[in-house]
């Protein structure tokens, strides 16, 4: 395969494919265009748009206000945990935020940020929900945030998981090319953090995915390992009916007096990007305030009563529903 060499990203470049069409809304779903009507997008032109919006987004006082606002909540999370926070705050101190790390000591081959990051950051992140990046600016600018975190934080890309039902096989294989890993199962959020600290990259995902994920975790001992960046809880309840948040999404109902919610800087030029965004973590504090029989029901959501899911489902566990309910 030819290389593909973009500073300050080096990557692989894979063959050529067809792109995915632009992510449905929910409605659409059903109606998604066909992949032979798909223009062609080869690998070079996807990560030369990644790269162009990196170069964006750190010249932005978005970046470093959002980056600001998560080093606050990683660092109180650990805290808690009496976890040593030296590593953290010595990735955010040692990365610059308007240059690139340094690559003069980097080997052919290699990714800058991915050797300084090995074994000095407690994290691993997982990703869900990005959408296809390769066609849609909105989609690529919130990959591009999540690779400049990672750096950021120096959480290794290896020890990242992504995940969304829609990739195309050129957005799968550019995703790998960076070095990520690209999830073949689609676990419906799903995922226990097995004792490890995660964060959930989870933007403008259906309400039954983080649903799901606080299921995975409900225990004071899961909760308190895990951050979720996604949609604002205070969002979903205000949206949303007592009545229905209850019925259809009680781990979320259940877990909001036990959760810090950070909202994400708005500015114009990132509105759509990460409009109604926030940074969650859950403080033992306020996790053993809860009452005892907000842990003792813990009972798999089904969702079958469930108008507008927003998910896609595992199609050896519901067929029905996949083409009809989005991530």
């Amino acid at each position: 395969m030819a290389a593909v060499a973009l500073e300050p990203w080096q990557t692989a470049a894979p063959r050529k494919r067809r792109s995915a069409a632009r992510r449905p809304q929910p409605r659409e779903a059903a109606a998604a265009p066909s992949r032979d009507a798909e223009p062609e997008v080869d690998s070079g032109v996807v990560l030369r748009g990644i790269q162009k919006a990196r170069e964006d987004l750190l010249l932005s006082d978005f970046w470093s206000s959002a980056l600001e606002t998560i080093n606050g909540c990683l660092t109180k999370q650990l805290e808690q945990l009496k976890t040593p926070v030296e590593p953290l705050s010595g990735a955010f101190g040692n990365l610059h935020l308007d240059s690139p790390p340094d690559e003069s000591n980097v080997a052919p081959g290699s990714i800058p940020g991915e050797t300084l990051a090995m074994g000095t950051c407690p994290w691993k992140c997982v990703c869900y929900g990005i959408g296809n990046f390769s066609t849609c600016v909105i989609a690529r600018n919130q990959l591009t945030f999540l690779l400049l975190f990672l750096e950021k934080c120096q959480i290794p890309r290896s020890h990242c998981w992504v995940y969304d039902p829609l990739f195309s096989q050129l957005e799968i294989a550019v995703l790998s090319s960076l070095r990520l890993i690209v999830l073949s199962e689609n676990e419906e959020g799903k995922r226990s953090v097995c004792g490890e600290h995660t964060i959930f990259y989870m933007l403008h995902c259906g309400t039954a995915l983080y649903n799901n994920l606080l299921w995975s975790n409900w225990s004071v001992d899961a909760l308190s390992k895990m951050v979720i960046i996604g949609n604002s809880f205070k969002g979903l309840e205000e949206r949303l009916l007592t009545r229905i948040l209850h019925k259809n999404y009680g781990y979320i109902a259940k877990i909001l007096k036990g959760l810090e919610e950070h909202q994400f800087p708005q500015t114009s030029q990132y509105t759509d990007v990460f409009n109604d965004t926030s940074i969650h973590w859950f403080p033992v504090q306020r996790l053993n305030q809860l009452s005892m029989d907000t842990w003792a029901f813990w009972e798999e959501p089904d969702y079958q009563d469930c108008e507008d899911l927003e998910i896609i489902r595992n199609k050896t566990e519901d067929p029905s529903t996949t083409d009809s309910n989005l991530l």
